[in-house]
């Protein structure tokens, strides 16, 4: 059985992992050389690929690098990280359903959701979910499982 630290750290890594990708793709989506125009549309300022595979603007990069700020803060304590992790989960979870909504996909408006980034969001949502709800719910049944009774008899 692994210990309650090694679940700490992978907990803790999680989160810096999540928080580095998005902000080396929140960076890189500013980086015009990194950026694809579309072919067939009339593109918005800031609308391209990035990559050339997902559809990124100013806003969801700036939204990337913000995220990947919060999660390499939260790597910096346990439950920062199990906070981070269980938000990222469900708000990404709920991108990836929005996007695959053909009124919802562009976030109304505002951001691109629809193309690759729901499989992204998707597969980084659960990734996050399994670190944020699963791990630290071992750690918590490994913490409170640890705790053994009082033996003291009291005092006649």
């Amino acid at each position: 059985m692994q210990t309650s630290t090694f679940a700490n750290s992978s907990i803790r890594y999680a989160a810096l992992s999540i928080g580095l990708l998005f902000l080396l793709l929140g960076l890189a989506g500013f980086v015009p050389a990194f950026v694809v125009p579309p072919e067939n549309f009339i593109p918005a300022k800031g609308f391209g690929y990035l990559f050339g595979v997902f559809p990124t603007n100013y806003f969801h990069n700036a939204i990337g690098i913000l995220v990947g700020v919060w999660g390499i803060a939260a790597y910096t304590s346990l439950s920062g990280s199990i906070v981070f992790n269980r938000i990222f989960a469900i708000v990404y979870a709920a991108g990836a359903v929005l996007g695959l909504l053909p009124f919802t996909n562009t976030l109304f408006g505002i951001t691109p959701l629809f193309g690759n980034n729901v499989w992204l969001n998707a597969i980084v949502a659960a990734i996050a979910f399994y670190y944020g709800f699963v791990k630290s719910a071992e750690i918590e049944m490994t913490s409170s499982s640890s705790v053994q009774p009082s033996t003291s008899q009291p005092s006649t």
